[in-house]
C-alpha cells in the first residue's frame, strides 16, 4: 500500500493557553495533508469541478503535540464503497504517533445536490492508496 506523507512545522499560534499545539488544530492539518488525495479526484482542484464532499470527521488525541518540532502526516485509503471512502490519518512528532484519524469522504454531485458513485478509472487511480 502507498501513502501520503506531509510534514508541517507547528507554528507558534496554534498553541494554546496550557502550551500545547490546539485540539481545533489537527484537523486542518489533515485536511491539508489529503490535497495529494484529492488532486487524484480533481487534478486541477478546480472548484468549478469539485467532486468530493466531508460527511464525517473523527480524531483521537494520542498525546500532546508541541511547536518547534515537525509532524509528519501520513494518509491513505482504508476502504472504498460505492459513493464514499474512509481516508485515515496519523500524525508523529520525535518517533511518537501523536494523533490518528478518519475521514468520510463523499464522492458528491454539486449540480444534482446528491451523491453520486465513485467512477472506475477513479477507483483504478487511488486502488494503490486503498488498505483494506
Amino acid at each position: 500500500m502507498q501513502t501520503f506523507n506531509y510534514q508541517i512545522d507547528p507554528r507558534f499560534g496554534e498553541t494554546d493557553a496550557l502550551g500545547h499545539i490546539n485540539h481545533a488544530v489537527v484537523p486542518v492539518w489533515f485536511e491539508q495533508a489529503r490535497m495529494p488525495l484529492f488532486k487524484l479526484f480533481n487534478p486541477e482542484l478546480s472548484l468549478a469541478s469539485w467532486n468530493l464532499i466531508l460527511k464525517k470527521i473523527e480524531v483521537d488525541y494520542l498525546a500532546q503535540i508541541f511547536v518547534n518540532s515537525p509532524v509528519n502526516i501520513t494518509t491513505w485509503v482504508g476502504r472504498v464503497g460505492n459513493s464514499s471512502f474512509l481516508v485515515k490519518h496519523e500524525a508523529h512528532q520525535n518517533g511518537q504517533c501523536v494523533a490518528r484519524g478518519e475521514v468520510l469522504m463523499v464522492y458528491f454531485d454539486y449540480g444534482k445536490q446528491s451523491k453520486a458513485d465513485i467512477p472506475a478509472d477513479i477507483r483504478k487511480i487511488i486502488a494503490p492508496y486503498v488498505s483494506e
